[in-house]
């Protein structure tokens, strides 16, 4: 099978496609014969040996966490599933004309596996993030860098939730963060004050690491109020850095459902080919993405 590897940490090109052996399933896992792999900001992170100490990895190693593709092996003590089902999940090596997952549910009808590739592990990030900011319903909620997938994802989930959210993002993005729900407002000189003017925050999430954590524990007045997943130096400040996933099988089954029912659609801005992953890695590390970037296999 084809597959992407890295064989030294490094800039995008350290990445090559090659003829590798598949992967089978264990116990409690799934194979897929992979439609289309999401392309996330930890991939390049793992690339560059940036996260080692979350992600440990021997070399040469594949890349990718989150797929979509059709059931072709079952493993051990899995119940529910069967060969020829269509799924969406995470695991590993997902840059791979066969992956193992280890996290899997159903795709919702009329989904795509271009769609579906782009889903797993923001959903599950988002849901957790929202957790464990502890933003309820009637309050308000500022995300920053919030056009992403991630934050694509966030600004749905919070208003199905009765959350009112403030958006930040570039001048292009403004009319999508609308469209998602969101109060909107532009980065650069004066953003701060553009955002009291929309309202009091109750929380914020940081999404994009671009270095306004102080701001947005002045926009709360209290550093507990607000979480990163992209600053890993905000503790510094009191802030917490959310890294550690939660339940990814019931963020799978709660993202499914949310999208059964229309509250939550991520779009696919660029899709890429195997061959293309250096393409992918260059394009996600620019950032100002709308929605999702996907791998098709």
């Amino acid at each position: 099978m084809r597959k992407v590897i890295f064989a030294e940490f490094g800039g995008p090109d350290v990445l090559r496609l090659v003829d590798a052996e598949e992967p089978h399933a264990g116990p409690g896992h799934i194979r897929v014969a992979v439609r289309a792999a999401g392309v996330n900001p930890v991939d390049w992170r793992v690339r560059e040996g940036q996260i080692l100490k979350a992600h440990p990895i021997e070399l040469p190693a594949g890349v990718g966490l989150d797929a979509s593709g059709v059931v072709d092996e079952v493993g051990e003590g899995v119940e529910g599933i069967e060969v020829g089902d269509h799924v969406f999940g995470e695991g590993s090596s997902t840059y791979a004309e066969f992956a193992v997952l280890s996290a899997w549910a159903r795709m919702p009808e009329g989904l795509t596996f271009e769609e579906a590739a782009g889903y797993p592990s923001v959903t599950e990030t988002a849901l957790r993030v929202i957790r464990e900011v502890g933003v309820r319903s009637g309050q308000t909620l500022l995300v920053s860098g919030a056009s992403g997938g991630v934050g694509s994802a966030v600004l749905q989930i919070a208003r199905d939730r009765g959350i009112t959210v403030i958006g930040t993002a570039g001048v292009a993005n403004q009319d999508y963060l609308r469209s998602l729900g969101a109060l909107a407002t532009t980065y650069g000189e004066g953003w701060v004050e553009r955002v009291r003017a929309l309202g009091r925050v109750d929380a914020a999430l940081d999404l994009a690491g671009s270095g306004v954590i102080r701001e947005l524990v002045d926009l709360t007045g209290d550093p507990l109020k607000v979480l990163t997943i992209a600053d890993l130096a905000a503790p510094e400040l009191g802030v917490r850095f959310s890294g550690v996933a939660g339940s990814v099988p019931d963020a799978l089954t709660e993202a499914a459902g949310l999208i059964a029912r229309g509250k939550l659609h991520i779009p696919v801005e660029q899709s890429y080919t195997l061959a293309e992953a250096a393409a992918a890695h260059i394009d996600s590390q620019a950032g100002h993405t709308r929605g999702r970037r996907v791998i098709l296999v």
